[in-house]
């Protein structure tokens, strides 16, 4: 076959003029050697200085384009989460903004599972192991949490079916209300106040499902998983979400000058995903409902990373945020959840001992109202479904980053014996 231009053999051309030129200005004299000897010597150096040469570009090469792969993924992350942190009040913590959260934690973990395929000799050696070992540790209680995310989703749904009945009742009637409708409104408060307080309660029906994304519960399903830890294919009774957070916060520290030396840098995006899948964890955790919610983690990212500003700022902004409702009382902080929870609270007050005729004040509250409960339950209808597309596809990355990571470390331990 005939290469038109090979680019290495025209480096090795350029190489060996390079060397002939230097070999001709300071060869010694060969007069008292013999030809055999002296083209001998003439081509070890030659074959020699262009090996070593070779090598060297390659070598700096690989490590200039190592860099410029943590470098670029650092300017990355850093630019999503400066985007995320500039969402107004009324943005942060919408069903849009959440959607816009786990989209930036799907491309940024992404980004790094490219990086570990870019490296897979590295992530095989100490102390990078240890460090790639710890994050897949982490990477199975996130399992949970995205399990127990998408519970979180079916609730809502659920409270929007008794939403729909009081909207049905009350709403969209040109005629006067009457008491028939007052009491079917009624009806679907209590039953959504039911529903909302059962949230609380660990042995929710919700919490007692075995299931997960992609899985049936079935007993053959269950076997074929028998490798893997249970805990990431279920949402037990006992499961805590709280419990999980602080799991995956303890020993959450900037990798060390030695570290990052002894890994060529990669031990950064290791500790940068650390901290984005806790922060994206607990933003999920605060505001979807889960099974034992609780926001009291150790969250604090050292302030020599440029993406540390955005993500401090959002965890104190969203920690704010809690302050101003009672967290105990609270479904989550999402904007959306906290809407319902203000306009159920004046309706109820409203339905629940009214007097006919209704005062033009009062049909104007339930008016208020209703068009508040209507544009509530539009965006449930419009985010909810992508949503929870967004926890599934967040699922399916850090599941098929930790199968292969783990795929490396298992190949080389193997290779080692």
């Amino acid at each position: 076959m005939i290469t038109l231009f090979n680019p290495q053999a025209s480096h090795d051309l350029l190489c060996f003029r390079s060397t002939l030129f230097n070999c001709k200005a300071t060869m010694p004299s060969t007069d008292n050697q013999s030809p055999s000897s002296s083209f001998s010597s003439f081509g070890r150096s030659i074959f020699g200085v262009r090996q070593e040469q070779v090598h060297s570009v390659d070598a700096g090469h690989e490590s200039d384009s190592c860099n410029l792969e943590l470098g670029s993924f650092q300017r990355r992350v850093t630019d999503r989460f400066q985007d995320l942190s500039g969402a107004s009040n009324d943005e942060l913590l919408s069903i849009d903004w959440v959607q816009k959260l786990l989209g930036v934690f799907i491309c940024c973990h992404e980004e790094f599972r490219t990086i570990l395929l870019n490296n897979k000799e590295q992530v095989s050696k100490p102390p990078l192991d240890r460090l790639i070992s710890e994050f897949f540790e982490k990477s199975v209680k996130a399992l949970d949490i995205c399990n127990a995310s998408r519970d979180g989703v079916e609730k809502i749904r659920t409270w929007q079916k008794h939403l729909d009945i009081v909207l049905s009742a009350l709403g969209s009637n040109k005629r006067a209300l009457n008491e028939g409708q007052f009491r079917r409104a009624r009806k679907a408060l209590m039953d959504l106040a039911l529903a909302m307080l059962e949230e609380k309660d660990s042995g929710s029906v919700f919490s007692q499902r075995n299931r997960s994304f992609g899985r049936h519960n079935s007993s053959k399903d269950q076997h074929s998983a028998g490798h893997s830890r249970s805990q990431s294919w279920s949402v037990s009774r006992s499961w805590s979400a709280a419990k999980q957070l602080q799991s995956i916060a303890s020993n959450l520290v900037p990798p060390r000058g030695n570290e990052i030396s002894a890994t060529r840098g990669l031990a950064v995006p290791v500790y940068t995903m650390n901290c984005i899948l806790l922060f994206v964890l607990w933003t999920l955790v605060a505001a979807i409902p889960c099974q034992d919610r609780g926001l009291n983690i150790h969250f604090s990212v050292s302030r020599q990373f440029s993406w540390s500003v955005p993500v401090n700022s959002l965890y104190e902004r969203i920690m704010e945020e809690s302050k101003k409702r009672d967290r105990r009382n609270s479904n989550g902080l999402l904007k959306e959840i906290y809407r319902v929870e203000l306009c159920t609270r004046h309706l109820t007050d409203l339905v629940d001992s009214p007097q006919f005729p209704l005062t033009e004040d009062q049909e104007m509250e339930i008016e208020q109202d209703m068009k508040e409960l209507t544009h509530v339950c539009e965006a449930f209808s419009a985010g909810l479904d992508p949503l929870e597309r967004q926890v599934r596809e967040g699922f399916r990355k850090i599941m098929t980053c930790r199968t292969e990571g783990l795929d490396y470390l298992g190949s080389s331990s193997y290779a080692d014996q």
